[in-house]
């Protein structure tokens, strides 16, 4: 059996909205797929691996050929239908082909206006960067400036670095355990996987699987102390570094919301000591969380906002926002062939528009709350689930092996697990099965965390009721299925 022909799960009714809703047939009549459309999918899939870079990702665990999509449904060239809650990654904010994106790109095509224009000033641009404005945190947007850099995040990350290193004139950085800001060289220097870098590493507020073992307010601030004795230990062998740089809620890193306070911690840490604090926001923005921007939760306003994924409308664009006295650049210090994409430009500055004047960012956050109280209720059942946590429509599910020993606290402190139970090893393997049971259901999920056993979900903000009910439900089915069935670890 082929990777593509595993069993298919019959699926409770097609969510309000997907294409079977609308008069198509229905995601079961896939069982009944023609061998050609099969066989068609097969031979595509087999170039992929033969010609495709050992670097590629998710066509391993989702070994699926989309070839039409609209909002949160995906169907593959063998006419299986699927809810895709990975979202590119999160750069879907509106979902596939949302109807005000489509009708910003071809408003572009049918002008005549020119696709590629370097760093010239366009009214597409224009457009984009006033409603760009119009959405930055208050406190920044008086004073901002923005860099238009290369087209992914990484290059706006390297563009932060480059920036406050220039008008600080120092060279280290500090970032934080788990961090994940991109895969160019200075932007894997900030990473939690890095070696041998001019970053020094600090530690990144957990619940579950806090770095001293105690979790909730007291970790967090203990983490606040250690930062704030790096800098000001003459012995700390730490100079004063060129800038911070963190996630409000690390996404990679397993979907770990960082708390208010410490978050008003960081800034206040920072402030004091000149040092620019840069958000990355590049899978946080843009409504994610619950809010426009994440840092609007606690009430920071950075010096430096790096964005991407979803400013673009699902097209490639990536841009820097820091605060005009940093803006010391010489001309052509920083650029990028392609930092003009209009289409990317007219595409975003929809997608901001239509986030912002239907409060989808809201949505994001009533949406988010019933999916994390649903999926509590979920691990309550099942103690496979480690955790369930996240911020808007941004969740993990972390998954563990049930059989093990739960670590022991610290210090006679209460624990951060279940019950004041210590967290359990993680299970990636669990993870991974859980995946595929959810990719049997129809339901696209992603990995994440630090040994990959964090389930993650990031539908598009217009995901429905009806269709918020259909993930969770998939989801439930796949995880009992794994949990109850003859899974070993």
């Amino acid at each position: 059996m082929t990777v593509t022909e595993t069993a298919v799960v019959p699926v409770k009714g097609e969510p309000e909205g997907s294409a079977a809703a609308a008069g198509e047939r229905p995601a079961r009549a896939v069982t009944h797929r023609t061998g050609e459309a099969r066989a068609a999918q097969e031979d595509i899939l087999r170039r992929q691996s033969a010609r495709e870079s050992a670097a590629r990702t998710y066509a391993r665990a989702l070994p699926i050929v989309p070839v039409r999509a609209r909002g949160l449904t995906i169907e593959g060239a063998d006419g299986r239908r699927y809810l895709d809650c990975l979202s590119g990654a999160g750069t879907l904010a509106l979902g596939h082909n949302h109807p005000v994106v489509l009708e910003a790109i071809r408003k572009v095509l049918d002008s005549g206006a020119p696709l590629h224009v370097l760093d010239l000033a366009t009214p597409v641009k224009d457009a984009f960067t006033t409603e760009l404005f119009r959405t930055l945190p208050s406190g920044l947007a008086d004073r901002a400036r923005v860099q238009f850099c290369g087209p992914a995040g990484t290059d706006a990350v390297e563009a932060a670095l480059k920036l406050v290193r220039l008008a600080t004139g120092r060279t280290g950085v500090l970032a934080f355990t788990g961090a994940y800001h991109g895969m160019t060289a200075g932007a894997l220097e900030v990473s939690g996987g890095a070696t041998e870098v001019r970053v020094t590493r600090l530690p990144y507020p957990q619940d579950y699987r806090c770095p001293f073992g105690v979790g909730g307010e007291y970790g967090a601030e203990l983490g606040a102390r250690w930062t704030e004795s790096v800098l000001d230990d003459t012995k700390s062998g730490v100079p004063l570094p060129a800038g911070m740089i963190l996630e409000p809620v690390q996404g990679e890193g397993g979907v770990h919301p960082a708390p208010d306070a410490w978050m008003r911690r960081m800034r206040q840490i920072t402030e004091d000591r000149s040092i620019p604090l840069i958000a990355d926001e590049v899978q946080t923005g843009v409504g994610r969380t619950g809010r426009f921007w994440a840092v609007e939760h606690s009430g920071v306003v950075p010096d430096v906002m790096v964005l991407s994924k979803a400013i673009g409308g699902s097209l490639p664009l990536a841009v820097v926002v820091y605060r005009d006295d940093l803006d010391l650049w010489q001309p052509g210090a920083h650029a990028g062939t392609f930092r003009g994409n209009q289409l990317a430009m007219a595409a975003g500055a929809a997608t901001l528009a239509h986030v912002r004047e239907n409060g989808l960012a809201e949505r994001a956050h009533s949406v988010g709350a019933r999916m994390l109280t649903q999926l509590r209720s979920l691990a309550a059942e099942f103690p496979c689930i480690g955790d369930v946590r996240g911020r808007g429509l941004m969740i993990g599910v972390e998954l563990v092996d049930p059989e093990a020993a739960p670590r022991a606290a610290p210090l006679d402190c209460p624990a951060p697990g279940p019950g004041g139970a210590g967290p359990r090893p993680a299970a990636p393997a669990l993870a991974a099965a859980v995946q595929q049971e959810c990719l049997r259901r129809g339901l696209i999920v992603e990995l994440g965390g630090r040994h990959a056993g964090v389930v993650r979900l990031l539908p598009p903000l217009t995901i429905s009721d009806e269709q918020t009910s259909a993930v969770l439900d998939r989801f439930a089915d796949a995880v009992a299925a794994m949990a109850r069935g003859p899974f070993h670890h």
